[in-house]
């Protein structure tokens, strides 16, 4: 859950550390980051907090009482990291679902001052008579990337401003979103006491979290598996090409596993985070795990090859049509950063070896304290599941235009002391919030 603050004094250190906020606002849990930038310009994540999310399928508000309940919840714990010195009010929030759509569109923008170079007002004013493009009913658009530009017919030019030109054309990816969906996004933040900075597509997000520059320039393919979608992102010569939401996710393998094993929601995704594995053929024969039964019946085995195989046929279903997308998108040749998997489904076991088998294409796992401060202190944070929380922290402040910054005092109590000992048990809350979120299934049953 992402905040900006309001601080009852700024000194000129504390404005050149702005605070910025992620809110994820998730099919299984709502996550608030908050960061600010450190002395060498590193990011940051000072506070953090989540909670189960109980108003949201695929990646859609489905009831908005229970999803503000939950942003609540989550936003309460982060600023209780801070015991009460952190006040969250503006949020950078993510958004996603199956009613996202990209496009291409040509743009022309024809500037005033034909003698003049090209401004970045120039920029600004043509990017903003894309956001005024006549839409279907029911659709709005909610982020416009520019690729390359053409000035006076000078093909692929990446940066246009300072060059002297008259006519400026652009090709742009433009991602639109349900109108009704969006504003429900707005509606819940609003109705939690907080207001929305910006809207950012989940998959760039975590793309900023979990991919390198290099890798970006070369091409490759995100996959981020969140709970209820899974979300693709293809960046090629440094820029996004295609981007695409599937309709399935880590709650729809749990379902499978509940259905096919005939057993509970709760134990079925224990039994997923647990002993899941995306290749059958790993898993031994005679390795048994036992489910407690319902009010004195007598318990369930569950052979770890039988999980496999029902996980694995999911599996194979949702990479084909992330490969489907990767045809569509008209790169396939050209990715040579390969496939980077990231979210919560990123953490079954053999995942990559099933994708490289299955495109042909090299595969490695997304972690989102690659780009952050203090690294060795933040292992709590390197879960995938955490990618597209982390990512709308760093998208913020590459788009915020105006920070709230913390007191002086706040300022010394949150980033004095590099050792998490010292940061008043900071991290050691997080782990324990997430222990206490995947806890033992077993023991709850046996009570």
């Amino acid at each position: 859950m992402d905040k900006s603050f309001v601080e009852k004094e700024e000194n000129n250190e504390a404005k050149k550390s702005p605070i910025v906020v992620g809110l994820d606002i998730g099919t299984t849990k709502i996550a608030c980051f908050v960061g600010r930038k450190n002395e060498h310009g590193k990011i940051e994540i000072i506070a953090m907090g989540k909670s189960e999310s109980l108003g949201v399928g695929r990646g859609v508000v489905e009831n908005i009482d229970k999803t503000v309940q939950s942003i609540l919840s989550a936003v309460k714990i982060t600023e209780s990291n801070q015991e009460g010195r952190l006040k969250i009010a503006n949020v950078n929030v993510g958004i996603a679902g199956q009613h996202i759509k990209s496009m291409q569109h040509r743009g022309i923008y024809n500037r005033r001052d034909r003698h003049g170079e090209i401004s970045q007002k120039d920029v600004d004013h043509f990017i903003e008579d894309m956001y005024n493009m006549v839409m279907s009913p029911g659709e709005e658009i909610i982020t416009v990337i520019p690729q390359e530009y053409i000035v006076d017919n000078l093909n692929e030019i990446k940066e246009p401003i300072g060059m002297p030109g008259s006519r400026l054309e652009a090709n742009f990816h433009i991602i639109t979103g349900q109108v009704h969906n969006v504003m429900n996004i707005r509606k819940c933040v609003d109705r939690a006491g907080l207001k929305v900075k910006d809207i950012i597509l989940e998959p760039i997000a975590s793309a900023d979290a979990v991919l390198s520059d290099e890798e970006k320039e070369a091409g490759v393919v995100l996959v981020d598996i969140g709970g209820g979608t899974t979300d693709v992102a293809i960046f090629q010569d440094g820029l996004i090409r295609h981007t695409a939401v599937i309709p399935f996710g880590g709650n729809i393998i749990t379902q499978d596993i509940k259905e096919g094993c005939k057993i509970m929601q709760k134990p079925a995704e224990a039994l997923k985070v647990r002993f899941g594995s995306a290749l059958a053929m790993e898993t031994k024969d005679n390795e048994v795990v036992c489910i407690p039964g319902l009010r004195g019946r007598p318990a369930k085995e569950i052979t770890l090859k039988n999980l496999a195989s029902i996980i694995q046929a999911r599996m194979e279903e949702i990479i084909d049509l992330v490969f489907y997308e990767i045809k569509n998108s008209g790169y396939q040749k050209k990715l040579i950063g390969g496939i980077v998997v990231t979210g919560g489904g990123a953490q079954l076991q053999h995942l990559t070896q099933l994708f490289e088998y299955m495109t042909g294409m090299d595969t490695r796992i997304g972690y989102p304290n690659e780009h952050l401060a203090n690294t060795n202190n933040l292992t709590e944070l390197a879960s995938p599941i955490y990618s597209t929380g982390i990512g709308l922290v760093m998208k913020g402040f590459e788009t915020a235009k105006e920070s709230v910054k913390m007191s002086d005092t706040q300022d010394e109590v949150v980033t004095g002391h590099s050792d998490p000992e010292k940061r008043g048990g900071f991290f050691d809350k997080i782990l324990k919030s997430t222990r206490d979120f995947t806890r033992d299934f077993f023991n709850d049953d046996n009570n």
